[in-house]
């Protein structure tokens, strides 16, 4: 859907968004969603290091079935 998207078709777009928006509220604008950005950035990589901390750090289960194999084949 956006691979179709060219130079012009952008134009068009920041066209409309100063037409709806008005230039005055697109400072405002902007930083509120570089800051909603940022949370979303912060909250991401909270979540990812709480779950690698439950997993023990590594998500590696090939070195596990590895570890494993020796064992089975001695018994």
């Amino acid at each position: 859907m956006l691979a179709n998207l060219t130079g012009w078709h952008a134009l068009v777009i920041l066209a409309i968004v100063l037409l709806v928006f008005g230039s005055a509220k697109l400072p405002g604008l902007a930083r509120s969603v570089g800051e909603s950005m940022r949370i979303l950035r912060d909250e991401v990589h909270t979540t990812d290091t709480a779950a690698t901390d439950r997993t023990g750090g590594t998500d590696d289960t090939t070195a596990d079935k590895a570890a494993q194999a020796p064992s089975r084949l001695a018994s």
